[in-house]
């Protein structure tokens, strides 16, 4: 893939193309649906129009965790986010920044569970349920999660209209061979932003997929964003924070791109009605 090399976050890239602003109608009819992929000359769609859980996973990368000066966790922290944050439209829509004012990105590797339920998984047959992958954006509000009354509120945080932006294409399990061996990047405005590897998980997939379905079941179409590498914006010196007009695009070996334009609550406020 064209940006997945050796540059070293800081570095500037290529600007992506632009994009082309489509209207407010077809925006919101992007938004909670999957559209099909033609892979392996076979057409393939994800289940559901709206996946019928989404999980997260806090500090699954080792350096993030450094980078947040925390020792790695011992079992896979868990938090879900709200079915309507998904999104597979161009834009993340910043909430009214008086409720939310520190809007911050992740790159993850999404994990699609099916075609069939998964319960109590073993680790050595839990890769039979994963039906695929997708470039996943863990939208944060960092002021939510952080700073504000009651802090820690990391499912709010993180359920924000559009704030699980996810590509509208499925990679198929069986096109990508080991999905711990795969560069991740953010580009924002054209500069390397996240640059690590999936191999860089505590907890990998089986793992994950282990640990969730002996606790709950997972449906089919359930996704799984399993973490970020280091560099999202409220980490870093000074913090960067999302504002109207960015443009991040967020690359993954074998599963193409996610680009998506920044734009501000008011300029869908009247067609989300």
């Amino acid at each position: 893939m064209a940006h997945l090399g050796a540059q070293r976050p800081g570095r500037a890239v290529s600007q992506p193309n632009p994009i082309q602003r489509p209207s407010r109608i077809q925006y919101c009819r992007s938004r909670g649906a999957y559209t099909k992929r033609v892979a392996a000359a076979a057409a393939m769609k994800l289940p559901w129009e709206t996946p019928p859980d989404i999980y997260g996973i806090g500090m699954n990368y080792a350096s993030h965790a450094k980078e947040l000066g925390r020792d790695p966790p011992s079992s896979p922290l868990v938090f879900t986010k709200s079915t309507s944050s998904f999104c597979t439209g161009p834009y993340i829509v910043l909430p009214d920044p008086a409720v939310e004012g520190k809007v911050d990105f992740e790159a993850e590797l999404a994990v699609v569970i099916g075609p069939k339920p998964c319960w109590e998984a073993t680790e050595a047959d839990a890769m039979d349920y994963v039906l695929g992958y997708a470039i996943a954006n863990d939208v944060s509000g960092r002021f939510s999660q952080f700073e504000a009354p009651n802090g820690g509120q990391w499912s709010v945080s993180k359920g924000f209209d559009t704030f699980c932006s996810v590509q509208g294409e499925i990679t198929p399990a069986s096109d990508i061979g080991d999905p711990h061996k795969l560069a991740i990047k953010t580009i924002l405005n054209g500069e390397i932003v996240q640059e690590g590897s999936t191999s860089d998980m505590i907890f990998r997939i089986p793992q994950l997929i282990s640990f969730l379905s002996k606790r709950t079941t997972l449906l089919p179409g359930t996704l799984i964003l399993t973490g970020t590498p280091p560099g999202p914006g409220h980490f870093q010196s000074p913090p960067q924070y999302l504002k109207p007009g960015d443009v991040l695009t967020m690359e993954i070996t074998g599963l193409g791109a996610l680009t998506q334009e920044v734009i501000a609550n008011d300029d869908l406020r009247h067609s989300k009605l």
